[in-house]
């Protein structure tokens, strides 16, 4: 089995002396979208951040396995190839070439596709439930 798939805006405001200022801004991850067809896994997404777009780390698992993953182990993960459109925003997309025997072994139903996006200034936002998805046979 392969060991890239898993088997079994927050905005504030400070006030200082009188005048407002406002927090840095963490990175957001919208437009989420994933896509299972035999042979493939596809996840496409919208990462935006102030500072500009570092990298987006993805993970695919199945309900089933109760896998929940964190945020601290999303950091060792596979990265998605982002291709920046704007200097904040760049669209994120993560492939998966899926041999006919790993998608036998997949189980089937509901999949979740977990994704931590990092920021060129480090800031991070993880997103355990980014995108699902259906395999079936």
């Amino acid at each position: 089995m392969s060991k890239r798939i898993v088997i079994p805006s927050l905005i504030g405001a400070v006030a200082i002396g009188g005048m407002a200022s406002a927090a840095p801004a963490k990175p957001t991850v919208e437009n989420n979208s994933a896509r299972y067809a035999a042979g493939s896994l596809t996840f496409t997404a919208k990462v935006t951040d102030d500072s500009g777009v570092q990298g987006l780390k993805v993970l695919a698992w199945p309900k089933s396995s109760d896998l929940k993953p964190t945020a601290e182990e999303m950091a060792h993960v596979e990265s998605a190839t982002c291709k920046k459109s704007t200097a904040e925003t760049s669209v994120c997309t993560y492939t998966l070439k899926v041999t006919q025997k790993e998608a036998a072994d997949l189980p089937k139903g509901t999949w979740y596709v977990s994704a931590l996006a990092t920021a060129k200034d480090g800031d991070k936002t993880f997103v355990p439930e980014a995108a699902v998805f259906s395999v079936t046979r």
